[in-house]
């Protein structure tokens, strides 16, 4: 049962963080104008897009690995590394944007959950 729990919210996590991608994504103006961007798909502003979907995309794989630290799971392992990986690649994709006017980005701060994820996957899959 808890096994189960966890990789529901490891999917959650998943679909939470591609969501966020796709919205990202469809807010870039192609038109070739800087600085100018569109709505994405979802009505939320950057912050609320992170709080919203980041944030709980951060915490629910962590959250799938203490509920089923007991549990033997190849799957788990492998869903919170595919979580760790996206979030990666998202905070590949900000570090390699110009940052807006007035923001400061800590690269540390970008890729710390990533990280930890990859390594609680990690720690799954091995002790599976």
């Amino acid at each position: 049962m808890a096994l189960k729990a966890a990789m529901v919210l490891a999917g959650i996590s998943i679909l939470l963080l591609i969501l966020y991608g796709a919205d990202v994504i469809s807010s870039i103006n192609m038109d070739g104008e800087i600085g100018v961007k569109n709505d994405g798909f979802l009505p939320l502003n950057d912050m609320q897009r992170g709080m919203g979907l980041g944030g709980p995309a951060i915490i629910l794989p962590i959250i799938a690995f203490f509920i089923a630290i007991r549990e033997k799971s190849k799957g788990l392992g492998g869903l919170i590394i595919i979580s760790g990986i996206l979030i990666l690649v998202g905070g590949l994709a900000m570090v390699l944007t110009p940052a807006p006017e007035g923001v400061e980005r800590n690269p540390l701060m970008l890729f710390a959950p990533a990280i930890i994820q990859i390594a609680l996957g990690a720690i799954k899959i091995v002790k599976s």
